[in-house]
């Protein structure tokens, strides 16, 4: 079936206070966790590279709110809101990033090789567009065992481009494999705009030549994601193959730490964060319904900022990994001698 017209906004009035509430809490642990995740990185504490999510929380929580238990994720190295949204420990997180013992991988992978089986979340990939196949496997894996759980595979706009996204687009419909393929399009791939880098900048638009329908969705309203999140995991439920899903978001700071950001301006910035701002979006929403006070929501700050500080404290006390950690959990089962 051919793509369809991008869905509106979110019908508001149907969430309760509760919903709102957990959507503001989930999406500032995340803002507040990538705020200090970037001043360990500034201190030395994180090294190689660290890609922040700041400004695309709603993206990832929309989407988690629309899962259920047995769903899984797979995305690229813009990774860590993706492990706090779907409930890993802020504790394991922040102590991979600084290559601790107590982190998700022992301290030996970081961002890009951060696992939990627990929370069916299958990683990072550091590899453009890598994720991809693999979550189109995760989905096959799904559809061959004859449950009804969805693989939520996550990519950027400069992934888009990538030819093995749409050998798994092709491979997915033929197969009506049961998964939501998430175009987090935050504008600029590494540092160049849509509008210079693709001839057609409508990426889910490109699912109708595989007959895989997909919506474009406002990226920066947690409530739109969730509605179109929830279709999108009805239509793969049903049996119906696979759903694009383009959101566009925005973030806030360079493509990685190391990154200048000089391809756009400060203003361009400054008025995302000033009339978009996906928290703020939720804060007024709460404090205008009155479902919430101001203090409560100092409380939850205060609240967040205590989990977030405990993480890296813990990531700074969590011992290095011992030398013996470099032969455990690996494939050989012998590792040969020199002669």
């Amino acid at each position: 079936m051919a793509a369809k017209k991008p869905s509106g906004k979110s019908a508001k009035s149907n969430v309760s206070a509760e919903e709102l509430t957990a959507y503001y809490r989930d999406m500032l642990l995340i803002r507040r966790f990538e705020e200090k995740a970037g001043q360990l990185y500034g201190m030395g504490l994180i090294g190689g590279f660290c890609h922040l999510y700041i400004g695309q929380e709603a993206v990832v929580v929309g989407l988690e709110a629309a899962a259920k238990e047995g769903d899984k994720r797979v995305t690229s190295y813009r990774d860590h809101g993706h492990m706090l949204a779907c409930g890993m420990d802020p504790n394991g997180v922040m102590a991979e990033l600084t290559g601790r013992e107590g982190g998700y991988s022992k301290g030996k992978g970081g961002s890009m090789h951060m696992f939990s089986k627990e929370k069916h979340f299958y990683g990072g990939h550091g590899i453009v567009a890598a994720q991809v196949p693999l979550g189109a496997g995760l989905a096959f894996s799904d559809k061959y065992k004859g449950n009804d759980n969805v693989t939520f595979t996550y990519f950027g706009d400069g992934a888009a481009n990538q030819g093995q996204v749409y050998e798994a687009y092709n491979m997915a419909e033929i197969w009506d494999l049961p998964v939501v393929f998430v175009i987090e399009n935050n504008q600029y791939a590494m540092g160049t705009s849509t509008k210079r880098s693709t001839h057609s900048n409508s990426y889910w638009e490109r699912g109708a030549a595989y007959g895989i329908q997909g919506e474009e969705v406002d990226g920066m309203d947690v409530l739109a994601v969730k509605e179109a999140g929830e279709k999108a995991v009805a239509h793969c439920r049903a049996g119906k193959g696979p759903y694009i899903l383009e959101i566009k978001t925005y973030r806030y700071r360079g493509h990685s730490m190391s990154d200048p950001a000089k391809y756009r301006t400060r203003e361009e910035v400054q008025k995302m964060r000033d009339e978009r701002d996906p928290i703020e979006q939720i804060r007024s929403m709460l404090l205008t319904g009155k479902h919430a006070t101001e203090d409560d929501l100092k409380a939850i700050d205060k609240e967040i900022k205590a989990i977030v500080n405990e993480s890296a404290e813990f990531a700074k006390e969590s011992p290095e990994p011992h030398l013996d950690e470099l032969w455990t959990d690996i494939y050989a089962d012998e590792i040969p001698q020199e002669a």
